[in-house]
């Protein structure tokens, strides 16, 4: 009897496993891209809160596309009324997205696809992602992800407290 070190591809149990996995391969990294959004945000390139705001959204799944140029050009373009400004801007899926917005509302956005202008989390409070670096402590302000309307009219999203 001859021994060999190949996969015995002559067992079916084994020949079905082989050919279940090398199938199932392209699906799960078609799944795993078409999971992973892209995002594209404007920020000062010194601004530390903003980067961990880029970390929080990486490590939540999207791919994020930065420039360093500031937002104030993208805040305008985008549409998002000055009132509901913060220091940095992102765009997904047609939206604005202002602030430190957590990555869940951004996909709630994306799943539910109101009309809308995007959402919005005015100025830096703390707790918020971006804003929960150990530097503040355990401090956490009470905040909320605002939609903001295309008329500029606006409605609480979620809050967190």
């Amino acid at each position: 009897m001859q021994t060999s070190n190949k996969i015995d591809l002559v067992n079916p149990v084994r020949r079905q496993l082989i050919v279940s996995l090398v199938l199932a391969a392209p699906a799960l990294s078609t799944r795993a891209a078409a999971e992973q959004v892209m995002i594209e945000v404007w920020k000062d390139p010194s601004c530390g809160c903003c980067k961990d705001w880029v970390k929080h959204l990486q490590a939540n799944g999207f791919k994020v596309k930065i420039n360093d140029s500031g937002n104030t050009e993208a805040r305008a373009r985008l549409g998002m009324p000055i009132q509901y400004a913060a220091c940095h801007t992102g765009e997904v899926g047609g939206y604005a997205i202002e602030g430190h917005v957590p990555a869940r509302e951004i996909r709630r956005l994306l799943k539910e696809r109101p009309t809308a202008v995007g959402l919005s989390v005015p100025g830096m409070p703390r707790g918020a992602p971006g804003m929960d670096d150990p530097a503040y402590g355990q401090e956490r302000d009470h905040y909320d992800v605002f939609l903001v309307h295309q008329d500029g009219s606006v409605r609480v999203y979620q809050s967190y407290h």
